[in-house]
């Protein structure tokens, strides 16, 4: 299938990756149908992108890439409604921003995507040790890392 986006154009996706998001994304509710872009091969982010409009495209990426520790803890109620038999079957997103020279990672809210059937869920955690700002990167490091 074809997926229009505004930072890519048109891409050409396999209609059976389109991730569903039942109850869409916090402060998106009205879309619920995604897809995974990866900019480039050795990405470790990935695009977000909503298949029903353009403009709408999150950055995600794996968030144990970053934080060894992190773990999104699923009640036997979120295993069943993304039709998880078991862990193993889940990947984990979390959405990114920049903040200044920053990359940081809404840990507080991961994304939980069955990788079997293609139903995602963005679960609010309580666990007051992640915020919504964990630092990710720092872009001025990296720059400074690659030019050495």
């Amino acid at each position: 299938m074809i997926v229009n986006t505004s930072r890519f154009g048109q891409v050409e996706v396999d209609g059976q990756r389109v991730i569903t998001f039942q109850k869409g994304i916090l402060g998106f509710p009205r879309y619920k149908r995604y897809v995974l872009i990866q900019p480039a091969e050795d990405s470790s982010f990935f695009w977000l992108q909503a298949v029903d409009t353009p403009d709408l495209a999150f950055v995600v990426t794996d968030p144990s890439q970053f934080v060894s520790s992190y773990q999104v803890p699923l009640k036997p109620e979120q295993m069943q409604e993304l039709g998880l038999g078991s862990l193993d079957e889940a990947q984990v997103f979390v959405i990114v921003n920049k903040r200044d020279d920053m990359l940081t990672g809404n840990l507080q809210g991961p994304l939980v995507v069955n990788v079997t059937n293609c139903v995602g869920a963005q679960l609010v955690l309580c666990d007051r040790r992640f915020t919504t700002r964990v630092p990710l990167i720092d872009l001025n490091a990296e720059v400074e890392a690659v030019s050495a």
